[in-house]
């Protein structure tokens, strides 16, 4: 059944008719009720009516110079810095996105501040604008369809106390990370950065662009940026997707690259939250000359390290840092573990974790302690008068502690080599480091270093929480092989024996040479039994016929080593020697001499005395000099000369008379072991 149009215009007109009367029906009782209501009554409100016509009026306008006081007041408390707006503020209100733009933007520094902070503005910006979905604010999200920002100048400034001045939390939250709304295009055309911090020895220029940019797979964001830190190149590109598609609930994936000297790092990973810099993830991979570098770009103090390579999952929760599966190489060594760094609400950073290399070289080791390539050392000589030589290189590092970063930092980082790759004479089989770091006190326990035969263990302390820094050293060798260290003598071990040892010593300085220099304290060391070459034993009583004539028939014979003692009293850097017993079978020896960390010479004399009779007996000492780093022996000629002297005297008597002085009549007695090795159990030496 068709509908009737002549019905429908009909019932059209009946309803138009309706609503004109229900209209004049209205307004005849609006007027009514106007007409009833007092003159005053009327007139308030007829002017509240054109009062709100009037602020919605006003607030049309694009000219908002009259609230650039007021906002710029708001601001400034916000972020506890004076804030202004030189330049025409233009606002457009009524709008399912209203936006705003303002020029000349000054955020000056922080009330209060240091005097030693810049007199240029915390930051300059020649143009801002940003624009507000109004729809998701009614539900408390804020999503930013465009924000852009034009020329900023930024002068960034940190004194050496730590205090910064884009620190924005007002102490309260130092170092939080910045959570900020979405943004659907962020633009930041010609930006500028310059930063001085003065606690990490810092100087950065450079400059920074931001924007959406055409790629192979369409549309992505990307920032840029370079410059020079602390005189070196410095660059960084960052690009993730289209900010138009990013979503609260949805991952916002990210690249990274960031060059700083020598310095690399390459992230790949997601900003879990986008816009929330709290919560990050990703694969991160960082190449370098040094580890300590990385100091400036993290704020952590590393160690010094050879060049190295390494991989790492990274994830930020707010104030913690997980790095996990960490895999790489520094030097020539491997490395593998996990660390964590919690940031503390002064910003302060907490490093802990385990590390773990399967197989270390030796050498990169003593980078961590400041040695380099000028402590290797350069092999024995043999010279018949030693002197010491000022070009001889140093054993003991002299690279300083930097305080500063240390007080910067707190560690419990323990680090285990599980084999070692060493020189045949250093038979190293294991590494176990511990490092402990609160407020500049530095410990480092264990100091272990295990050996096929008998182990090194000790501990060490740093304090560097005053202007001079003090250090302490407690190392014990415990049941060590001394065959171990010293190479074969015509086919065989030329001395077997355990030996215990142990150095206390506490001294100041910035560095392990310093440290040493100024050192006080005591080494003592005990080897009970054992046995050595008797050629070797014969040459150390210098006995020219039967020591000769068994070194060269290498004879194999052995004889026993009784004791052999060395205890040494350190003051003000030098070793002086108390004592220094070796009593052997055949021959008993007695040393002295000292030993000088200051400028590492060598000054020990060592006189053996044969037991038994002997044809021939010279009497030239053995003397041990040079440097730690190049050692020289050889035999003192004068007592022998002398000795000559005498025969040449007694010859003019009688020519059978000239043998006298070089006999041996009266043999050594044996030395009392109980007692040399008692006296060297008190001064520290462990006992077996």
């Amino acid at each position: 059944m068709r509908p009737d149009p002549e019905a429908i215009r009909a019932w059209s007109a009946h309803a138009a008719q309706g609503t004109r009367e229900s209209l004049r029906r209205f307004g005849g009782e609006v007027a009514a009720t106007w007409r009833g209501l007092s003159l005053t009554l009327r007139l308030a409100l007829g002017a509240a009516i054109l009062l709100v016509l009037a602020v919605f009026i006003f607030l049309a306008q694009p000219n908002w110079n009259w609230a650039r006081g007021a906002v710029g007041s708001l601001v400034s408390a916000r972020l506890h810095r004076p804030v202004t707006f030189d330049g025409d503020l233009r606002v457009h209100l009524f709008s399912f996105t209203p936006s705003a733009a303002v020029r000349t933007v000054r955020v000056g520094q922080p009330v209060n501040f240091v005097k030693d902070a810049p007199k240029d503005d915390l930051a300059h910006i020649d143009a801002l604008s940003a624009s507000v979905q109004l729809l998701p604010l009614f539900v408390g999200h804020v999503v930013l369809p465009r924000v852009q920002v034009d020329k900023p100048d930024v002068v960034l400034f940190q004194d050496g106390a730590g205090h910064a001045n884009w620190d924005f939390s007002n102490g309260a939250n130092k170092g939080q990370a910045a959570h900020l709304p979405l943004i659907r295009n962020f633009i930041i055309h010609d930006g500028h950065i310059r930063m001085q911090s003065l606690s990490r020895d810092m100087r950065f220029y450079g400059t920074v662009e931001a924007h959406e940019k055409a790629d192979a797979g369409g549309q992505a964001f990307g920032l840029t940026g370079d410059g020079r830190l602390n005189g070196k190149d410095f660059t960084v590109k960052a690009s993730g997707g289209p900010l138009l598609n990013v979503h609260s609930g949805t991952p916002y994936p990210f690249d990274m690259t960031v060059q700083a000297g020598g310095t690399q790092i390459v992230a790949k990973g997601q900003v879990l939250h986008p816009f929330d810099l709290g919560l990050l993830q990703g694969a991160v991979t960082v190449s370098g000359g040094n580890l300590a570098d990385l100091y400036y770009l993290t704020g952590l103090t590393l160690p010094d390290t050879p060049a190295y390579r390494l991989s790492a999952q990274v994830r930020r929760d707010e104030r913690t840092y997980q790095i996990s599966g960490i895999d790489g190489r520094v030097g020539h060594s491997d490395l593998e573990g996990a660390l964590k760094v919690v940031l503390g609400r002064d910003g302060r950073p907490d490093l802990s974790g385990d590390l773990t290399s399967k197989r270390l070289d030796f050498k990169d080791l003593g980078a961590l302690f400041g040695a380099t390539s000028a402590n290797a050392p350069q092999g024995a000589t043999v010279a018949l008068n030693p002197e010491p030589t000022a070009a001889a290189r140093r054993l003991l590092p002299d690279v300083p502690l930097d305080a500063a970063r240390v007080r910067g930092m707190d560690a419990d980082v323990h680090y285990r080599a599980q084999s070692v790759n060493a020189s045949p004479n250093l038979p190293l089989r294991g590494v176990d480091l511990g490092v402990k770091l609160d407020h500049g006190l530095m410990k480092l326990d264990p100091i272990a270093f295990q050996f096929p035969q008998g182990r090194l263990k000790g501990t060490a302390k740093i304090d560097a929480r005053d202007k001079v820094q003090q250090n302490s050293v407690d190392f014990t060798v415990s049941d060590i092989a001394v065959q171990q260290f010293t190479p074969q003598f015509q086919g065989a071990e030329p001395i077997e024996g355990r030996i215990s040892a142990r150095l206390q010593a506490t001294g100041g300085g910035s560095t392990v040479h310093d440290a040493a220099s100024t050192a006080n304290g005591r080494f003592a060391l005990v080897m009970s039994g054992g046995t050595v070459r008797q050629s070797l034993a014969e040459l150390m009583g210098v006995d020219a016929t039967k020591g000769l004539f068994m070194l060269l028939s290498k004879d194999p014979h052995q004889t026993d080593v009784r004791c052999a003692v060395a205890d040494f009293a350190v003051k003000n850097g030098v070793m002086t020697a108390q004592r220094i017993v070796f009593d052997t079978g055949v021959v008993v020896v007695n040393g002295s001499g000292r030993i000088d960390m200051q400028d590492e010479s060598l000054k020990l004399v060592f006189k053996g005395k044969a037991k038994k009779f002997r044809l021939v007996h010279l009497n030239a000492p053995i003397v041990i000099g040079g440097h730690l780093t190049q050692p020289s022996f050889g035999v003192d000629p004068g007592p022998a000369l002398a000795q000559g002297g005498v025969g040449a005297a007694l010859s003019t008597l009688s020519g059978g008379l000239a043998i006298l002085p070089f006999l041996n009549l009266n043999g050594a007695p044996d030395a009392n072991c109980a007692a040399l090795e008692a006296a060297a159990h008190q001064h520290g030496a462990p006992k077996k």
